[in-house]
């Protein structure tokens, strides 16, 4: 190795042991595991023993997940740090920066690459996929059928209550028929009337296609009347709350939609109860 590489090498793993702290040994019960995004963070937090997981994402702390995420360390986001802990695995996202993952692999990392899933059965695909990588398949059993037993609680509310749908987003965003939004509405039986816009992916609608298209009701991910800023704003325009208040908006935080995952069913519950509070 050059001197440079080797002091840069050295380097790194000073600075990482100041950050962490002694790296941990080899787990005895599975892989040891670095995620590299917030998504797999979820998952892996429900699946993965606490002695597998090296390191999370840098945003980790700032979004749903389950369990004490202060326990881990946080990634930077590069590859020096990952290097530095030595994982057997790194799971990442399609989206995540290439030429860092690219970089892990040349150094003989071994990358689980995950793409966004944009249906329930690439969900559940995935959850059974990172409960291999883990280890403990029979966990991510578990959570499909938990996933699947919610599904079947939501298709018995909409059963009866043929709703016409908008989810509506900042500034006026529709999810389309396309979007996984549109893929859980779809799996509830509840319509999603993006279609009607000429969305398919999704797109931004105006006031008046939103009134004029009529929808039964609006799929928001917050409830309540302050915005913090224009984009939000947008949801609590008069005409919206004069033909759509409260109880005619199911309420989803985006926290449990954002990412295909363990929390869907989470969200799937949540449809259930706001289902039958705009119903009553």
């Amino acid at each position: 190795m050059p001197a440079r590489l080797g002091s840069l090498a050295a380097a790194v793993a000073i600075a990482a042991f100041a950050t962490f702290g002694a790296l941990p040994p080899a787990s005895a019960v599975g892989p040891r595991i670095v995620s590299m995004n917030v998504c797999t963070d979820q998952v892996l937090l429900t699946l993965a023993d606490p002695e597998q997981i090296l390191g999370l994402s840098r945003f980790s702390r700032d979004a749903w997940v389950a369990g004490d995420v202060n326990r881990y360390p946080t990634l930077s986001g590069g590859a020096e740090d990952v290097l530095v802990l030595k994982p057997d695995v790194v799971v990442a996202s399609l989206f995540d920066k290439r030429s860092t993952r690219e970089l892990l692999k040349a150094n003989g990392l071994r990358l689980a690459e995950l793409a966004v899933p944009r249906t329930l059965d690439e969900v559940k695909g995935q959850i059974r996929e990172l409960g291999d990588i883990a280890g403990h398949p029979d966990r991510a059993a578990q959570q499909v059928a938990r996933l699947d037993a919610a599904l079947a609680r939501a298709r018995q509310a909409v059963s009866d209550r043929h709703y016409r749908v908008l989810p509506l987003s900042r500034r006026g965003w529709v999810a389309g028929s396309d979007s996984f939004v549109g893929s859980l509405l779809a799996e509830t039986g509840l319509f999603n009337t993006a279609g009607e816009l000429g969305f398919a992916s999704g797109g931004f609608a105006s006031l008046e296609e939103i009134v004029k298209l009529k929808p039964d009701l609006l799929l928001v991910s917050q409830a309540g009347d302050v915005a913090r800023d224009d984009g939000q704003a947008f949801l609590l325009h008069p005409a919206l709350e004069r033909f759509y208040p409260a109880a005619k908006r199911i309420v989803i935080p985006e926290r449990l939609t954002e990412c295909g995952g363990v929390m869907l069913a989470e969200a799937l519950d949540v449809l259930v109860a706001e289902l039958q509070r705009v119903g009553k």
